[in-house]
């Protein structure tokens, strides 16, 4: 999240850095509908949790989604209308570019899929439990 003390050119070099990872981009994307549990995002992205959650956190950093734990599973979504206006106008622009793109259509109809599973056993999957 950002700082006070941060410069402007601090806060958009993370802004920018945050976005600059298709990866990333497609977290954003799939948080657009609304809140995701990570095993959600893991399942759509196909990658590691390891990696999903470096994902996270360089977007939490640059103040592009926020999270909440409920019990063991966190929780991601995108900042509402009180984030700041770099922020607003960061996500506007990103969605305004993707949002047609046969990527981010693919994408949006796997998460409905995905978001009809029970998180529990996703997160089982993930992990391999018995």
């Amino acid at each position: 999240m950002w700082r006070n003390d941060e410069s402007t050119i601090s806060r958009a070099a993370a802004l920018a850095g945050a976005l600059a990872d298709p990866g990333r981009v497609r977290i954003l994307c799939s948080l657009r509908p609304g809140e995701r549990c990570v095993c959600q995002v893991v399942e759509l992205l196909g990658l590691a949790p390891s990696t999903i959650s470096r994902h996270l956190v360089v977007l939490r950093e640059a103040g592009l989604i926020l999270g909440r734990r409920e019990g063991k599973w966190m929780h991601y979504r995108l900042p509402g209308d009180d984030a700041p206006a770099a922020v607003r106008r960061a996500l506007e622009w990103l969605f305004s570019t993707v949002d047609r793109s046969p990527e981010a259509r693919a994408d949006a109809a796997r998460m409905r899929r995905i978001v009809r599973e029970d998180p529990a056993e996703l997160c089982c999957r993930r992990r391999e439990c018995a």
